[in-house]
């Protein structure tokens, strides 16, 4: 007889209508885990009635009753629980799971101290605090590096587990490059793909004196004051599908320019693309390029290290890329979530 097929109930308060990588790992994890014969379930904002987090309008946060996720998490019938994220949802699962003493895990895909605490005078330590006592709650969080992993032992987390990401291979890959790129700007070019928010730290990048053109795919609240403020670089706006990718293939240098993202699939998609790629030496960049300098630079001089990336290697880039996938990624997960539950 036909082994009976696993419930995974996943609640995520980031959900579309957000582009981000969050979302995107979701995604193509559920896609492989239902290859493997598991069920997945998601609650998510827009089955409640919901409105744009300040600041962030996509970002849409779910004005649900507990008694209204507690009912859908029982009518899925979860065999596994996986809380995705530490919003209004994620609490109110969380608290569920405590009642009824049902194991599951979490993870952590966002540095929410750093980012609350770029915006508003609030200590990072206090709110580490908050997210320690949310995951530690659960019986394993997830993390995509083993740097961050690191991190997150010295503020005193528990029970960490390593899920890493991957790409479509089939759609972002290595294009001919044309002779009037983005319209004919003169080469080299340096692209970001990133939200054009604060955190992301793009002023980094637009702020350097290099040759040729800096080009910005993306959008946010920070756009039009950058636009503003660096009248020569290129913003296109939010990109996606197939021209996402022209965008990546078009480029010579990838730039990652954050400071403080916890992986950063953009990464490995420009690296998929045949794009080297220039970033600061800290989690996230330094665990997928460390050990690989022909596939891209790293250096706390962001400008040095996009300079040195026009040396890299277009085939190293594409070869280290390779060695990401969502198939490989979405078993560690399957395995994560039965561990954190068996015990």
């Amino acid at each position: 007889m036909p082994e009976p097929v696993k419930r995974l109930t996943v609640i995520s308060d980031a959900w579309h209508p957000q582009v981000n990588g969050v979302v995107r790992t979701i995604e193509n994890t559920n896609r492989e885990l239902e290859k493997m014969g598991m069920a997945v379930t998601m609650i998510t904002p827009d089955m409640f009635r919901n409105m744009g987090m300040p600041t962030y309008p996509e970002i849409r946060l779910a004005l649900a009753s507990y008694r209204h996720v507690a009912r859908l998490i029982e009518e899925s019938r979860p065999d596994y629980i996986h809380i995705a994220t530490e919003g209004p949802l994620g609490y109110k699962a969380r608290r569920w799971c405590r009642n009824r003493k049902h194991r599951f895990s979490t993870s952590y895909h966002t540095r929410f101290p750093e980012y609350v605490s770029a915006r508003l005078p609030i200590p990072a330590s206090w709110l580490y605090s908050v997210m320690r006592n949310f995951h530690n709650a659960g019986n394993g969080c997830m993390v995509a590096t083993e740097s961050l992993a690191r991190e997150l032992e010295d503020h005193g987390f528990n029970n960490l587990m390593n899920w890493s990401r991957g790409i479509d291979n089939t759609l972002f890959y290595p294009r001919p490059k044309t002779d009037t790129p983005f319209g004919g700007l003169p080469r080299p070019i340096f692209l970001t793909v990133a939200r054009v928010a604060v955190e992301k730290n793009i002023q980094a990048l637009l702020s350097l004196d290099l040759p040729g053109s800096i080009v910005i795919v993306g959008d946010g609240p920070a756009r039009r004051d950058l636009e503003q403020k660096y009248p020569k670089a290129h913003f296109l706006g939010m990109l996606s599908g197939d021209e996402l990718a022209e965008a990546y293939a078009e480029a010579d240098v990838f730039v990652f320019t954050s400071k403080t993202d916890t992986f950063g699939n953009t990464i490995i998609e420009a690296l998929s693309s045949g794009i080297p790629v220039a970033a600061y030496p800290v989690t996230g960049p330094a665990d997928i390029l460390g050990g690989h300098e022909q596939a891209g630079a790293l250096d706390e001089d962001l400008g040095a290290a996009c300079l040195k990336a026009l040396d890299c290697s277009p085939e190293k880039a594409r070869e280290l890329a390779s060695t990401y996938t969502w198939e490989a990624a979405a078993a560690q997960f399957h395995d994560n979530v039965i561990r954190a539950h068996d015990g």
